[in-house]
């Protein structure tokens, strides 16, 4: 299979077990969270050969981190320690309705102190493609001006690159700078994978075709636009659908849908697959993450997909 390189912060993520304000919760359930390595974990699943650019601390959470990416199979050639700055945290509040509370601890993390040093001892050889989402350039000025090399040494070494701008307001310091860097990132990509809501803040619309002709204006070859469990708007060069999504019988949680779509993206691309099959795979991932509260637990083996697939055709 192809080699794939992702660039990302993974978390410590401790879960509430029960329902409630999160300084009222007393039990946590801790599992792993980061959209790169929730993707990086659905493309191991899949059967991909996938490496992880990322810098921990010297700490239990990061040797807890690292063994999870050493059991899924996620390369870790690229991942450092640094002895001064911790590894990131998060907790996540517990709800069965509409979206978590999620407070971060990440300012000032191991990971936020990468820099385009740190990408120029990476080795693009046998590289095919590198996925790029819109977090890393959020927690820093080195962390960005770390994805602007990434994404310029890929493009210089004639890799694909995908980029999802899985937007975080909060981590930016005014949501001016957030558009600007986001879209001068998204012109350097093959294919970008914006929500339509986030197509509201970036290009100004949440019409699918609308925001698809932005990014096609500023260079972008492919825009898949995810509209959550109504499926997708897909517009390439040779022309433009939409998708229906799957229904699912209870979401249980819907951190983690788009990071799940990546991977069908980014699998059907590699493995040849039509823009259908494509954008099948993507929405039955995404449908199958949000029935599980983990951010990456439901992410499938291929024979879980296709049973899915399979159990869900029309």
């Amino acid at each position: 299979m192809s080699k794939i390189l992702l660039f990302g912060e993974p978390m410590a993520m401790f879960t509430a077990e029960t329902e409630g304000p999160l300084e009222e919760v007393e039990l946590f359930r801790r599992s792993l969270a980061g959209a790169e390595v929730n993707v990086c974990t659905g493309l191991s699943r899949l059967g991909h050969k996938v490496s992880y650019v990322t810098k921990l601390g010297q700490d239990p959470m990061a040797h807890y981190i690292k063994n999870f990416l050493n059991r899924e199979g996620i390369g870790t050639e690229f991942l450092t320690f640094d002895p001064i700055y911790k590894t990131a945290t998060q907790l996540k509040s517990k709800v069965s309705e509409g979206d978590p509370v999620v407070a971060y601890y990440r300012k000032g993390s191991a990971f936020s102190h990468m820099s385009a040093a740190d990408i120029d001892l990476i080795d693009f050889d046998g590289v095919d493609l590198v996925h790029v989402t819109g977090i890393p350039p959020a927690l820093s000025l080195s962390c960005r001006e770390a994805t602007y090399r990434l994404m310029d040494r890929a493009r210089e070494s004639g890799i694909y690159i995908t980029f999802d701008p899985n937007l975080r307001p909060a981590l930016w310091e005014s949501e001016e700078v957030m558009v600007k860097v986001i879209n001068e990132l998204a012109a350097k990509s093959d294919l970008i994978l914006p929500g339509v809501s986030e197509g509201l803040i970036l290009a100004g619309t949440d019409n699918p075709e609308k925001i698809a002709d932005f990014y096609q204006d500023l260079g972008v070859k492919e825009v898949i636009i995810k509209l959550g469990s109504k499926g997708a708007y897909v517009r390439t060069e040779s022309g433009s659908f939409y998708q229906e999504g799957f229904k699912v019988e209870k979401v249980i949680d819907t951190v983690g849908a788009g990071d799940g779509f990546a991977v069908g993206v980014v699998t059907g691309k590699l493995e040849g697959l039509s823009i259908q099959e494509t954008i099948t795979r993507a929405n039955a991932i995404g449908a199958i993450q949000v029935t599980f509260v983990s951010d990456n637990e439901g992410l499938p083996t291929r024979e879980e997909l296709d049973k899915f697939i399979g159990s869900h055709s029309k």
